[in-house]
């Protein structure tokens, strides 16, 4: 059985069948009764069942028949999809952009350095969330056009990636109000009585922070570790404890969280980094991300 399907075979089986026998396909598709009776019995012959019974004078559809009808008939609807598809996209000249964000990276930063490219009128944006790795297997593979991180890419020679960094941010403490005034007394040993939120260690900030208290010689009372920034901030938000988040993001967290800023991070910085497949970035759209000064 040979496992290659051939889709002009399976495009005179489904006239066939939807005719109701070779007679009537053969005249739909202006070829001999012959021609299309041996193209369909390629097909049998591929697939190693038969698709047609004898049934009176005409032909009726087996069970295996019936079965590749109705894969057909999805098969040659999505391909009527593909033409429509592939008209609408050229009609509306869209440009495309397709952006990898790496869990780790917080979501209002997000937005900041995506800003540059949200204000070409034809934009069509998609994003996908994922792992640090997957995202970069993703891109090498060409399903992206470039990743948004926290970390740059590591040295790898079958990859071929290069990172382009698009600044940095110095981290600040913030605080929903049941803990703002504990947490602006005696900074920062008093993290160590206040509950504390982090990033997970797939953030690469983590380790610094990590660093900072030891610096500082505080022990941190933790009570949660989220990947998800947007879920960080929405359990410290909920009163859960205080969390770290950068700088620059002060009104966003005052006015979407009710988060007050209280004491610097002193030292440890966020950087941002876009992650593509070659050293001169060709899509125009990264390539006003990378000539921004976002951060």
């Amino acid at each position: 059985m040979n496992q290659e399907l051939n889709y002009k075979h399976l495009y005179y089986f489904w006239v066939t069948a939807k005719e109701g026998g070779m007679s009537h396909a053969a005249e739909r598709l202006g070829l001999a009764v012959q021609t299309v009776s041996a193209q369909v019995r390629l097909l049998e012959q591929s697939l190693g069942h038969a698709l047609f019974k004898p049934a009176g004078r005409g032909l009726a559809l087996t069970e295996a028949g019936q079965t590749a009808l109705e894969l057909a008939e999805q098969i040659f609807a999505l391909g009527e999809q593909l033409h429509t598809a592939v008209g609408d996209a050229a009609s509306q000249n869209r440009v495309r952009l397709v952006v990898g964000i790496s869990d780790g990276l917080p979501k209002f930063a997000v937005r900041d350095l995506l800003g540059p490219a949200l204000t070409e009128p034809n934009l069509r944006l998609l994003c996908h969330e994922d792992g640090f790795e997957d995202l970069l297997g993703s891109l090498a593979l060409h399903r992206l056009d470039v990743v948004l991180s926290d970390r740059p890419a590591p040295a790898n020679p079958n990859l071929r990636l290069y990172s382009h960094p698009l600044g940095s941010s110095p981290l600040g403490w913030y605080a929903p109000k049941a803990w703002l005034a504990q947490a602006r007394r005696d900074f920062p040993q008093c993290l160590s009585q206040v509950p504390v939120l982090l990033p997970t260690a797939q953030s690469s900030v983590r380790l610094r922070i990590d660093q900072w208290f030891e610096r500082q010689g505080v022990q941190p009372r933790v009570v949660g570790e989220f990947e998800d920034s947007a879920l960080l901030a929405t359990f410290g938000a909920s009163g859960m404890g205080v969390i770290p988040a950068a700088e620059r993001l002060r009104d966003d967290l005052a006015q979407g969280y009710g988060l007050k800023w209280f004491a610097p991070c002193d030292g440890v910085q966020e950087h941002f980094y876009a992650i593509g497949t070659a050293r001169k970035v060709q899509h125009p759209l990264v390539q006003r991300l990378l000539n921004a000064s976002v951060y």
